[in-house]
């Protein structure tokens, strides 16, 4: 009988600085906004775009992402804490059975997303005062780099894990400090690497189109493949996931994320035939702020 061997991840689950611990899905989330911060800096450079309007585009990008990340995965996932423990949906604590501090757990992406929507809407007109797919194609470029960010936090946790793979899989780890409503600790798909694979290649591949390709005076067609592409990514990973908290929304074999994945990828294709008449010229795209 042939004995498989497999990657056991069971690391710390942050770094202890004497009076608290930093969590690494927080330096994850802080990892993924700072370097977001400078990428979007360089962005708007290239773009001749006033740097002051950088500032306020995180702190929109901030609120939205959490606040909508949190209601996202309470209303998909979780809507009984609505009842059970009101305030624990807004604020990062749980209130019942006891007073405790637990930071946001529980975040939704497709949340975020809708979410991000909004306030970089409120950005565009506001603020920077430019058509809104030219700030959704540059904020795409950083927020796929963001998610990749996000899922090595995920697997720091030993969270959103995978399916318990195949003997003999070449794709298995063991998550001793995987949580019980998983069951058995088995060797199971690192789908938060799947993920974050995903996204960063797709980080990369929007940042060459964007830098090296005049696609970016195409407003919403770097957008519509970033909707295409990243929600394909959590589409078919979700094949391999176990499922996470009650599943909302079932429908022909498919869970709550692939789900309210398939809007968002048939937005990303309206959005990339729209774009054929939203087109800038360079001049205009580069004209001082």
């Amino acid at each position: 009988m042939l004995t498989f061997l497999y990657t056991t991840w069971d690391p710390e689950t942050g770094i202890n600085l004497g009076p608290f611990t930093l969590h690494y899905y927080s330096l994850m989330f802080v990892l993924a906004f700072g370097l977001g911060y400078v990428i979007m800096s360089k962005i708007y450079k290239i773009d001749n775009v006033n740097l002051k309007y950088v500032e306020p585009l995180f702190t929109w990008t901030l609120v939205g992402t959490i606040l909508g990340a949190r209601l996202g995965h309470v209303i998909f996932y979780q809507p009984e804490l609505f009842k059970e423990d009101f305030w624990s949906v807004f604020l990062p604590i749980q209130t019942k059975p006891e007073l405790k501090f637990t930071g946001f757990a529980g975040l939704a992406s497709h949340g975020a997303t809708i979410a991000l929507i909004f306030t970089t809407l409120y950005y565009a007109y506001k603020v920077i005062r430019k058509n809104p797919f030219w700030v959704y194609d540059r904020i795409g470029i950083v927020v796929a780099l963001g998610g990749a960010f996000v899922r090595i936090g995920n697997f720091f946790n030993s969270e959103i894990i995978g399916k318990p793979a195949p003997e003999g899989s070449a794709f298995a780890i063991l998550f001793p400090q995987q949580s019980s409503e998983y069951g058995a600790i088995v060797p199971r798909y690192p789908t938060q690497l799947f993920e974050a694979t995903g996204y960063f290649l797709l980080f990369i591949l929007l940042w060459v189109l964007y830098r090296y390709t005049k696609r970016k005076y195409q407003q919403g067609w770097l957008f519509g493949l970033f909707f295409i592409i990243l929600w394909a990514v959590r589409f078919f990973v979700e094949f391999l996931k176990e499922p996470q908290g009650d599943e909302f929304i079932q429908f022909a074999g498919l869970n709550t994320g692939q789900i309210l994945s398939l809007p968002f990828m048939l937005a990303g294709f309206f959005i990339m035939w729209y774009s054929k008449n939203n087109r800038i010229t360079e001049a205009e795209n580069e004209k001082p702020e």
